[in-house]
C-alpha cells in the first residue's frame, strides 16, 4: 500500500470523524486528505519531482499530519529532522540529505536564517505559522487542487528519510520505501489493538520514527482520532487525556516515570486510558509495577526495533510478570533471527546478534555504501543488539554489541550491570559504560540517578553488585547525577559521557 492511500481509504470509510487534533484546532479525515493533496499539488506545480527531497523542521502540529501525507502523495522524500539540531548539525543533515525545500516552524526562524545558502541544493523555504519573508504554509496551499494527484508510484519507492538518534556519533539518514513504513505500520496496529474508536496520544516528537510511524500512521491506518501534544509536560498529558478522552499512547519510560512520579498525580484524570505502548529505553521494573498499581486499567506493551527495520518484537501485558524482562518476541508480519558473526542463526539459549529480514527493512543508508553494506551480513539486516531467546521464543537484550566491556580479557555487559543495580528501590536511571584502565584495559563505570528521597552510597552500590555479580563485573566508578543527556526518543547517550574519559586515547568501538 501507498502512504498516501492509508489515508485516502480511512477518509473513505470515516470522512467526517476527527483525524488530526491540536490544540483548538482539527481536520476530519475529509479535510486532512484534502489539505495534503493540496501539498502534493502546490510541490508538484513549483516543480518538485519525483525522489527530490523535502524537509520538515517543525514540532507536534497540524501541519506535520498535512505534510507527512501532502509530501507522500507527490512522489517527493519526506525528511523529518531534529527540531533539537543546532544551525552546523542542522546544515549538516541538510545537504547530505540533499534537501531542496525546507518547511520550518516560525519557532526555529534563527537557525534556519543561519544557514542559508550553505547546504548548495537547499533554494526553497516555506513557513510554518507568522511572520518572516518566506511563503507561509496556509498560503502554499491554498490555491492548489484538492484532486488526488496523478503521479505515479510503487510501493517501493523511497518515501522518507529519518535521521539515526545519533548515539554514537554524526546520525545516518535512513531511507524507507512505502512499503517499509506500511508493513510497520501494520505491525503495529495489530500488536496494539488499535482500532477506529481510539483516541491516540501523540506525545513524542514526530521527527521521530517512533512517534510518526509507530503511533500516527498506524492511527490513520485504522481510521483512529489524533491529538497531538507540541511540549511535554505531565500536566500537559493528564489535560490531554481528561480532555480528549484519550485511549491509546506511545511514551518513552522516561515520560511514563514522570507521570506516575508527579506529585499532583490524580488517577480520576486517566480513566479512560487503555493502551500504553513503549519503547527506547530499559523500563525499570518499579516503573511498570507503578503503572499496574495507579492504573490497573492499562494495558502495556513493549516494543523493540530500530529506525532502519521498524517494530520486531512485542511484548503484550498478558505476559507479564513471566517474561518481565524481555522485549518480547518475534512481531506480526516481521521476520526475526539471532544470528553469530557468520549470519548464521544461533541456538536457543545462545548469545546472538538480533537481525531482521523482509519488507520491513529500509532501503538504504541514503548515500552512505559502506554503512549499508555493513548493514548486511549473509541476507539479514543487523541490529547491533545482542540477545538471548529462550525455548518460548522471547528476545531477552544482552547489550548493544559497541558497548561491551572487555576488561582484563573477560566480556562484560554493561546492561547486567544496569540490571543489577535498577534493582535498587531507590535508583531511577542509571548507565554502565567503559573507561580505560591502566591494568585492565577498561572496567565499568556506572553513572546513576535516584528517583526518591532516600541515600545510596558508592559503597552501597559496590556491595549489592558484588552480591549479584562476579566480582570483576563490579562497577569501579559510580557517579551520582540529577540527569542524562538523551536523545529525542529517551535513549541515554552514553558515548557523551564515555567519550570525556577517552578522550587522547583509543576509543574503544
Amino acid at each position: 500500500m501507498l502512504t498516501g492511500d492509508m489515508l485516502r481509504r480511512s477518509a473513505e470509510r470515516f470522512s467526517s470523524k476527527p483525524a488530526v487534533i491540536w490544540e483548538d484546532r482539527s481536520l476530519t479525515y475529509s479535510q486532512l486528505d484534502k489539505a495534503a493533496n493540496q501539498l502534493a499539488n502546490a510541490l508538484i506545480a513549483t516543480g518538485v519531482q519525483k525522489g527530490e527531497k523535502i524537509g520538515m523542521l517543525c514540532r507536534n502540529r497540524i501541519e506535520y499530519a498535512i505534510q507527512f501525507f501532502g509530501v507522500a502523495r507527490s512522489g517527493a522524500v519526506l525528511v523529518n529532522i531534529s527540531t533539537l539540531y543546532q544551525p552546523d548539525e542542522l546544515a549538516y543533515v541538510l545537504e547530505k540529505a540533499d534537501v531542496t525545500t525546507l518547511f520550518y516552524e516560525d519557532l526555529f526562524a534563527d537557525k534556519v536564517d543561519a544557514l542559508r545558502n550553505r547546504p548548495p541544493l537547499l533554494k526553497s523555504f516555506v513557513r510554518i505559522g507568522e511572520g518572516g519573508d518566506d511563503p507561509l504554509f496556509d498560503d502554499f496551499i491554498a490555491t492548489a487542487s484538492t484532486d488526488y494527484p496523478d503521479v505515479a508510484l510503487t510501493p517501493q519507492d523511497p518515501f522518507c528519510m529519518t535521521y539515526t538518534g545519533g548515539t554514537t556519533g554524526r546520525p545516518k539518514g535512513v531511507l524507507c520505501s512505502h512499503l517499509n513504513r506500511y508493513i510497520t505500520a501494520h505491525t503495529v496496529a495489530m500488536e496494539e489493538a488499535l482500532d477506529e474508536r481510539d483516541v491516540v496520544g501523540i506525545v513524542t516528537p514526530l521527527f521521530h520514527v517512533a512517534s510518526l510511524n509507530i503511533m500516527f500512521q498506524p492511527a490513520v491506518l485504522v481510521g483512529a482520532t489524533s491529538v497531538f501534544l507540541t511540549k511535554w509536560s505531565t500536566a500537559g498529558f493528564a489535560e490531554l487525556v481528561a480532555r480528549h478522552r484519550m485511549s491509546a499512547v506511545f511514551m518513552v519510560p522516561t515520560q511514563v516515570a514522570m507521570t506516575i512520579s508527579d506529585p499532583d498525580f490524580d488517577a480520576g484524570k486517566f480513566a479512560s486510558w487503555r493502551k500504553l505502548s513503549f519503547a527506547g529505553a530499559p523500563m525499570p521494573d518499579w516503573v511498570q509495577k507503578e503503572m499496574l498499581r495507579l492504573l490497573p486499567d492499562v494495558s502495556m506493551t513493549q516494543i523493540y526495533g530500530q529506525s532502519e527495520m521498524g517494530v520486531l518484537t512485542s511484548l503484550r501485558s498478558w505476559y507479564l510478570p513471566e517474561k518481565l524482562g524481555s522485549v518480547g518476541r518475534q512481531a506480526y508480519n516481521v521476520d526475526v533471527a539471532l544470528i553469530d558473526s557468520e549470519g548464521r542463526p544461533v541456538a536457543r539459549g545462545e548469545i546472538g546478534e538480533i537481525a531482521s529480514r523482509g519488507d520491513n527493512v529500509m532501503l538504504e543508508y541514503y548515500n552512505e555504501p559502506e554503512q549499508t553494506a555493513a548493514f548486511w551480513r549473509n541476507g539479514w539486516a543487523v541490529t547491533g543488539d545482542l540477545a538471548m531467546m529462550d525455548e518460548d521464543g522471547f528476545i531477552f537484550l544482552v547489550d548493544r554489541a559497541k558497548d561491551m566491556i572487555i576488561s582484563g580479557g573477560e566480556n562484560i555487559y554493561p546492561k547486567e550491570i544496569e540490571n543489577a543495580i535498577y534493582e535498587l528501590e531507590s535508583v531511577s536511571e542509571c548507565a554502565v559504560f567503559g573507561i580505560p584502565d591502566e591494568k585492565w584495559g577498561e572496567v565499568p563505570a556506572a553513572y546513576i540517578k535516584l528517583h526518591r528521597a532516600g541515600s545510596l552510597s558508592e559503597a552501597d552500590i559496590v556491595a549489592h553488585c558484588e552480591r549479584r555479580l562476579a566480582r570483576f563485573k563490579r562497577p569501579r566508578l559510580i557517579k551520582f547525577v540529577d540527569d542524562f543527556p538523551k536523545t529525542p526518543i529517551g535513549k541515554i547517550q552514553k558515548n557523551l559521557l564515555r567519550d570525556k574519559y577517552w578522550a587522547g586515547r583509543e576509543k574503544k568501538i
